[in-house]
């Protein structure tokens, strides 16, 4: 099985659920981990968690100058970036008439376009060196619409296209993209009309897609896996 010993991990949206999930494993798998998200506080306690192998840049991924900012420090500070998992997300769920234009903006901007951000700065660097791994935190909601979703669904849709484009386009120079759709997971989307009456305990945990980041970042050079898709065992 492969190992990143010592290869530099950036994940987006560390500070809670998923997002620090997938860094405290990759951090115990030895990774130097660079932790990006807005609480200060929330990437500390990540930091805790990890230990030494963890670095803390507060990052909005919605603005182009943090996103530069945070990959060209983790590269000056710990070397070529080698992964990346863009975890990052938000979640607001109403129907499409009630939504606001900086609502929608917030969902697509965090959601999609930082996905789009990072893999942009990041490729140039893994291009030239014919290595990297992308790692897209899409969702089921990417995959089926349902009612008061349309605008978190349309985010994930994107991201889902957007990874299986962009795997396409970078797998002849070594560079593997691979996109995770989790099912109802127990994070802090307390909002989502649609987790009313359901079971936490039979939700996905974080630690779940955490687990299938470390399969994806430890296959052998000759191969990829593309997608993820979990689902809870029992429907919550």
């Amino acid at each position: 099985m492969t190992t990143i010993e010592g290869k530099v991990a950036v994940v987006t949206g560390a500070g809670r659920g998923i997002g620090r999930a997938i860094a405290v494993e990759l951090g115990g798998m030895g990774a130097k981990v660079v932790l990006a998200a807005r609480s200060v506080p929330e990437l500390e306690e990540t930091a805790r968690l990890i230990g030494g192998n963890a670095s803390v840049i507060p990052t909005d991924v919605r603005n182009r100058e943090d996103v530069h900012k945070l990959l060209e420090e983790a590269a000056s500070a710990l070397g070529p970036i080698d992964i990346v998992v863009n975890a990052a997300g938000i979640g607001i769920f109403r129907q499409v008439t009630e939504f606001s234009d900086a609502d929608y903006d917030a969902i697509l901007d965090t959601n999609l376009r930082s996905i789009f951000l990072v893999s942009r700065f990041v490729l140039r660097s893994m291009i030239s060196r014919q290595t990297g791994h992308i790692i897209n935190i899409a969702s089921i909601a990417g995959k089926v619409g349902s009612a008061t979703r349309a605008v978190y669904c349309a985010s994930k849709f994107g991201v889902v296209g957007f990874t299986e484009s962009l795997a396409e386009e970078v797998r002849q120079h070594g560079i593997r993209v691979s996109l995770i759709c989790p099912g109802s997971t127990d994070t802090g989307f307390s909002s989502d009309p649609h987790r009313e009456g359901k079971s936490r305990s039979r939700m996905l945990s974080p630690a779940d897609i955490a687990h299938a980041v470390r399969m994806i970042v430890t296959q052998e050079p000759n191969s990829f896996i593309s997608e993820v898709i979990l689902r809870p065992t029992m429907k919550p």
